[in-house]
């Protein structure tokens, strides 16, 4: 297959281009490279696909809706995977136009190409953070996503409404992810592992919110990858028997689908935090603080439907997953481990 893949310089995006390329298909990666976090970065993971064979490079704004069609025409994707997204729950509070412009404004251009250039399949990111207020555990695709509680969340929720649309009136296949919280190797500067990390390693506290009792369905970025991948190989049909009166949110009428990719496994943020002392030697001084605004307090992935639709379940052990990032981190930023 040919295969646009959507912010391929970030952090998923750039594992989910290398096993696409590793599977024998041709990959286009999309990125504008913005600054929302080290470009180096960015840069690097992208060094890692350049020169591949069947790779190319297009640095592009979602948004840009001029470009974006024109990619399309001139590609002809057999396929999407639409990874690009202006990401992070705190700060949707500060910049709340970057969300609309790349998650809202994007992602209809996304559509508009799949549309209008016979795409096969488009596979979406969505995420945990949809089921906001919901307090029923474990999240399962099955329960109400109407209440999220971050700009963020909403924008999400958003695409999968706009997804199902597309799917309902042009009988374009979708299938949207919901991702729990994914950690590892080449990871976002801006989530908690890094952040703690680098903290701990430069002798600097630890800021740790709902005083260390937040509790997170942490998902390695190789499960969360392969669960991506296998999506994509499993095209949703249209479900004959649904019916309104009677209906699973997450499928339809229409070739349409939603998951949850999570580990299953929830883990308190203090023995997180306790798992990246052990890897890395070293103990936290740690700033205890209460939640804050657009948190929840848990998160906790029903994989069900995954597991029976798509025959995927993620197992990397948060120990397994901690140690491998840390070994990661020392390497890539040239820090040797105390003696």
């Amino acid at each position: 297959m040919k295969v646009l893949v959507t912010g391929a310089a970030g952090f998923i995006g750039s594992y989910t281009s290398l096993r696409l390329l590793d599977d024998g298909h041709e990959v286009v990666g999309l990125d504008n490279l913005n600054d929302y976090y080290d470009p180096q970065l960015k840069r690097d993971r992208l060094a890692r696909l350049e020169g591949r064979d069947g790779f190319n490079f297009v640095k592009m704004d979602l948004e840009d809706r001029v470009g974006i069609a024109k990619l399309f025409a001139d590609e002809q994707f057999d396929g999407v995977i639409n990874l690009a997204a202006q990401a992070g729950v705190r700060y949707s509070l500060e910049n709340p136009h970057s969300y609309i412009d790349s998650n809202v404004v994007g992602f209809v251009n996304i559509l508009e190409g799949c549309r209008h250039n016979q795409v096969k399949h488009l596979v979406y990111a969505s995420s945990s953070s949809v089921y906001g207020l919901n307090t029923q555990m474990p999240f399962s695709v099955e329960h109400s996503v109407d209440h999220p509680v971050s700009l963020y969340a909403a924008t999400k929720k958003s695409n999968e409404l706009m997804a199902h649309t597309y799917s309902h009136l042009f009988n374009l296949p979708t299938t949207g992810l919901r991702f729990f919280t994914v950690y590892g190797p080449w990871g976002r500067p801006d989530m908690a592992l890094f952040l703690f990390t680098k903290a701990i390693i430069d002798g600097k506290p630890i800021n740790v919110f709902n005083y260390g009792k937040m509790q997170r369905d942490f998902t390695y970025i190789d499960d969360i990858v392969e669960g991506v991948v296998r999506s994509l190989y499993t095209t949703p049909e249209a479900n004959s028997s649904w019916t309104p009166e009677h209906a699973s949110p997450a499928q339809s009428s229409a070739p349409y689908r939603v998951y949850n990719i999570g580990n299953n496994q929830p883990v308190e943020l203090g023995y997180f935090i306790e798992q990246i002392e052990q890897s890395l030697g070293m103990t936290a001084e740690k700033n205890m603080m209460p939640i804050q605004p657009g948190d929840v307090p848990a998160t906790y992935a029903d994989i069900d439907a995954l597991i029976e639709d798509v025959g995927y379940k993620p197992a990397t052990p948060i120990e397994q997953g901690i140690s491998q990032f840390v070994a990661w981190y020392r390497d890539y930023y040239k820090i040797k481990a105390k003696q």
